[in-house]
Order: C-alpha cells, then structure tokens, then sequence
C-alpha cells in the first residue's frame, strides 16, 4: 500500500467520526475530479494564499 493511503487510514481511525466523514468526503471529491482530468486546471490553495499573501504585503519604495 502506497505510504500516503496506509497514513490516510491510520487517521481515519484516530480521528473523530465527524472529521473522518468530511476528510473522506473531500478525499471522495478530490478522486473524482482526478477522474474527470480536471485537477490541472483547479486553482492550488497553496498558489492562492501566495496570492493573497502578495496583496496583503506592505509596499516597499
């Protein structure tokens, strides 16, 4: 079993019922836009907040 999917499991196991359903529901999502090829064109959160990180920064003169 890939790493990631044998670490996934063990947390599903610590975690509460309530935020085990909604990893495994984003997890759900995540495999079905992966199916549909569409994942490349999404947003990245990460490239997002250094977006938001930018214009939140002060400006230099």
């Amino acid at each position: 079993m890939d790493a990631l999917a044998g670490k996934l499991d063990a947390k599903l196991r610590e975690w509460t019922p309530e935020t085990a359903a909604q990893v495994r529901q984003h997890v759900a999502e995540v495999i079905a836009l992966a199916d549909q090829g569409v994942l490349d064109i999404m947003r990245s959160r990460a490239i997002e907040q250094e977006v938001l990180d930018l214009l939140d920064a002060p400006v230099s003169r």
